[in-house]
């Protein structure tokens, strides 16, 4: 896997903190540090996400691929399914995720709790590279619902 990451501020402004990624598949992704970071003049301009945010965003993407890969290969009738993500970070750098909750919400036909239950126990537990490397300094909780579509 390989990624490039490209400062976009060295073309304009000096105080802009704005990046663009360039992964190997070829998809672009723009992040940008909050206004208020460090400094005034170090700050970004609040254009995209925070890199952070990024890296919680996707382990939410990692696990969900997941769960819904696990639901179907149990040929579960799922029609939907979203991850809602909190977290907190540690307060001195390196700002670490200390603890993260996963709230997933699944929608189908006829699917069982305890199948949901299990699709995310593997996830966090053996095929979610993010969250089980998140998991080495976040304490990584869940929970469910399943909604019937």
């Amino acid at each position: 896997m390989e990624c490039t990451v490209t400062w976009t501020g060295a073309t304009g402004a000096r105080s802009a903190m704005g990046f663009v990624a360039e992964t190997g598949s070829g998809h672009v992704l723009a992040m940008d540090g909050a206004p208020d970071a460090a400094a005034p003049q170090k700050g970004g301009q609040n254009l995209a996400p925070r890199p952070m945010e990024t890296v919680l965003a996707g382990t939410g993407g990692c696990s969900a691929y997941d769960v819904v890969m696990i639901l179907r290969r149990g040929r579960h009738d799922v029609r939907g399914c979203s991850v809602q993500l909190s977290s907190e970070r540690a307060a001195e750098p390196p700002r670490v995720f200390t603890r993260i909750h996963m709230h997933f919400i699944v929608q189908g036909s006829g699917i069982p709790p305890d199948a949901v239950k299990r699709a995310i126990a593997l996830s966090h537990d053996k095929y979610c590279s993010a969250s089980v490397m998140l998991g080495k300094t976040a304490q990584i909780t869940t929970s469910f619902e399943v909604v019937e579509a």
